[in-house]
């Protein structure tokens, strides 16, 4: 019963971080995957687990594509390195880190015991790594138009 709890538990968190990123995932697995830190893997071996990580490098990658696609169509005639300068802005850590914040996704990583004790929800490089996680996850769940989707909806006003 206990496994029961915490799977619903689990479910309708995931459901409210889907609201709040207005996106709903086909494949709830990317999105769980999205949110697990190399920690929780750690303390849970042997379970199954996936970390992050790679979720992480391809959310970064999607994600500095396109911002520089929406940075250069909407500066055509900007040079190279104020289109740079700008899109070092929008993709560094301290305009991520914002992103995470206002939807709250501190509240929904997968965390270690210990990482959780030493405030791990509220980490800076936490919080902007499962932010990449999670473009990564809606780029191989919805495509490059579901990621552009949502890069526009929540980056698109600091442009």
């Amino acid at each position: 019963m206990s496994n029961l709890n915490e799977t619903s538990r689990i479910a309708e968190a995931d459901s409210t971080l889907e609201e709040r990123l207005g996106y709903r995932f086909k494949d709830k697995d990317l999105l769980a995957r999205a949110l697990t830190h190399r920690s929780f893997v750690n303390e849970h071996e042997g379970k199954g687990y996936t970390h992050n990580e790679s979720l992480e490098f391809l959310g970064d990658a999607v994600l500095g594509f396109l911002i520089s696609a929406r940075v250069f169509c909407r500066f055509p005639d900007l040079k190279e390195g104020e289109l740079s300068k700008i899109k070092a802005y929008l993709v560094s850590a301290a305009n991520l880190v914002l992103l995470a914040e206002e939807i709250g996704l501190g509240e929904f990583l997968r965390l270690s015991r210990g990482e959780e004790k030493t405030g791990g929800r509220k980490k800076r490089a936490l919080l902007v790594d499962t932010y990449e996680a999670v473009i990564g996850a809606i780029y191989l769940d919805g495509g490059i138009e579901a990621a552009s989707t949502f890069v526009g909806t929540h980056m698109g006003p600091r442009l």
